[in-house]
């Protein structure tokens, strides 16, 4: 119902991007969505590039289901990574792994054919990409900005899953969750970032995982992934899942791992203990 939104923007001085919070009468959900499941999903950028393919292989066999890819410009955040090229070799190498890319980039809507072309299933692009592109920084967010901003957000949207592939959605630790409720019916998952996008290896802020993943859940609908990406491991891992992650990307704590086979099983183990104790 179109009366029930009210818009409105703000701009934190210190963010490079806008967020803006759509505030929309919502009816929450008790506990987590019948269908979501414990998936873990090993952040290729932790991994030896020399070795790629071998590395996807390697992690497929110690039970990973998604392999996550971080794909930076050097603009959106400060770091340059992999692209479609990359991921349509990632493909051939794993042709039956999902393929869950993060864009980082300043124009998401330029690179959906070819992430799609090169054999991505799932495409999740951030929220404030879209809303700098509209409402430049420094400048007075208005109600009919916001609105613009939402209508490129449904657009981007239609796009990617018009392409054939899932769409998500992810918020750094700084953007309030209510600014993407608005879409959260039209798209396949939520990436919540608990550390700064653009460099793996940084320290898991525990409170935006509580907090995000929890306003995520209350306003979720059914069979929505929550996923949680930054400073996760077996130490961290039950603070996200508990507040409602079912998916879990984790870089260092498995590359880096001596035995990265029973890390993958110990943090499904954990998320699949908090969706069973959600359900009771």
């Amino acid at each position: 119902d179109p009366s029930s939104i009210h818009l409105r923007s703000i701009f934190d001085p210190s963010s490079i991007h806008l967020g803006s919070i759509f505030d929309r009468v919502t009816m929450p959900t008790a506990g987590f969505p019948a269908s979501p499941r414990a998936i873990i999903a090993p952040s290729l950028l932790a991994s030896d590039f020399a070795r790629l393919g071998e590395e996807c292989k390697r992690m497929v066999e110690y039970g990973a289901e998604w392999m996550h890819i971080d794909v930076m410009d050097g603009h959106f955040v400060p770091n340059l990574t992999m692209g479609a090229p990359v991921v349509k070799s990632i493909r051939k190498a794993v042709p039956d792994t999902f393929l869950d890319c993060h864009l980082m980039v300043d124009n998401p809507m330029q690179w959906v054919k070819d992430f799609s072309s090169a054999g991505a299933d799932q495409f999740t692009f951030h929220y404030e990409a879209v809303a700098s592109s509209v409402i430049p920084a420094g400048a007075e967010a208005s109600a009919s900005a916001s609105a613009e901003v939402e209508a490129a957000v449904n657009a981007l949207i239609g796009a990617v899953k018009s392409s054939g592939m899932r769409c998500g959605i992810a918020i750094k630790p700084a953007t309030p969750v209510q600014a993407i409720v608005p879409f959260l019916a039209a798209i396949d998952m939520v990436l919540i970032l608990t550390v700064e996008p653009g460099f793996g290896g940084q320290k898991f802020m525990k409170d935006v995982a509580i907090e995000k993943c929890r306003a995520v859940r209350r306003h979720a609908c059914v069979g929505l992934d929550v996923q949680v990406d930054g400073g996760l491991g077996p130490a961290t891992v039950a603070i996200a899942s508990d507040a409602g992650a079912n998916v879990v990307v984790a870089g260092t704590a498995i590359f880096g791992a001596e035995d990265p086979k029973h890390v993958i099983q110990t943090l499904k183990e954990r998320v699949e203990e908090s969706l069973a104790n959600a359900q009771t």
